[in-house]
């Protein structure tokens, strides 16, 4: 990752891409009370955030598979583990939720 942040140029557009994704998912939160807020920030964030970084993450490594990286499998075995909490995630936190009250 340390070559993205070689130029400045790149490190604004990085910070831009940021911010725009966060108001395109996050934008409608703004209007709305602190209680509905926080519901809506778990609702993206377990159905929408994680499963997409889990499919991101299979795909990377699938690709350090294909290239025939070294640490290849250590890389598939972090992402299957992390998709297993990015599509799980609706379920965990219903259980804590159920466990808490």
């Amino acid at each position: 990752m340390s070559y993205v942040f070689k130029n400045k140029k790149s490190v604004h557009v990085l910070i831009g891409l940021v911010f725009s994704i966060g108001i395109l998912v996050f934008g409608d939160l703004a209007y709305a009370s602190f209680e509905s807020s926080l519901i809506g920030i778990k609702m993206k964030l377990t159905n929408v955030i994680l499963p997409l970084l889990s499919v991101i993450g299979l795909g990377i490594a699938a690709m350090s598979f294909l290239t025939g990286s070294p640490n290849a499998k250590q890389h598939i075995t972090y992402a299957i583990l992390g998709s297993i909490f990015g599509f799980g995630a609706q379920a965990i936190v219903d259980l804590i939720a159920q466990t808490v009250r």
